[in-house]
Formats: C-alpha cells, structure tokens, sequence
C-alpha cells in the first residue's frame, strides 16, 4: 500500500471514529448546542462536558504523539508555531461562534448529520460553504493572504 493510501485510509478511520463520538454524544443534533447557549430557558449543560471529555482525550493524546520522533505516517508533525491573537483570529472565531450560535451546527457534525437529515444539512451546508469561499476572498482582499 502506497503512503497515501495510508493517509487516506486513515484519515477515513478516524473520521469515521470521530463521527461515531459526535453521533453517540449527541452533537449531531444542533438542538444540543442551541439548548447548551440557552442559559435562560431549555440549559442542557451536554455540549460542555462532550467539550470537557475532547479535551481531555485531545491532551493525552496530543502529549503521546509530541513524544514520539515522528508521527506513524508523515515524516514530521505539522504542529502550528503562530501563537499571534490578531485582528482574522478574532474576527473569524467571533462570525464562527455567532453562525453556531445561531443555527446549532458546527462543520464537523453537519457533515455527520448529512447522513441523517439531508434536508436540513443541505439548507445550512450550502451557505456555510459559501461563507468559506466569500471569506477567502474577503482575506485575501484585505490582508493579501
């Protein structure tokens, strides 16, 4: 098997794991968050702990592959070295937060709820790719990036 076939073998792996933890934990619903941000009616504090376990799962695991000498199928970690809060960070994590906020989906469980309810999928899908590109261009406009 060729090395990417590796990699796009394991990238469906753990796809499909992740998918599998969004499906079980319920985060494939946009009910969930939506009731998670409702702190004044239908608070379901079930987004904040499927939070907390991926952080913990994330720290263990980010902590094991860091000791390693190179990851098991690239010949080294693409670990980002920018630590810089500047005006894209904000800006992209304040839009990316209010369209969550809004609708309920994040990307990763829209494209699990696909799978589930197509419809619905599909009618906040399209805009968010749309959004993607729009965005794109809007950084490479004004920041030349």
């Amino acid at each position: 098997m060729s090395a990417q076939s590796k990699k796009i073998l394991w990238a469906g792996v753990l796809g499909a794991l992740f998918g599998l933890g969004l499906a079980m934990s319920k985060m494939l619903d946009p009910q969930v968050a939506l009731d998670f941000f409702d702190l004044s009616g239908h608070f379901n504090p079930m987004l904040g702990l499927v939070f907390v376990g991926a952080l913990a799962v994330s720290l263990v695991g980010y902590r094991i592959a860091t000791n390693r000498p190179k990851p098991l199928i690239e010949n080294r970690f693409h670990i980002p070295t920018n630590t810089t809060i500047d005006k894209r960070l904000v800006i992209g994590a304040a839009l990316f937060g209010i369209g969550w906020g809004l609708a309920g989906y994040c990307p990763a469980p829209l494209v699990g709820t696909v799978f589930f309810n197509w419809k619905e999928a599909l009618i906040f899908g399209v805009p968010m790719v749309a959004g993607f590109w729009i965005g794109k261009r809007l950084v490479k406009r004004f920041w030349g990036t």
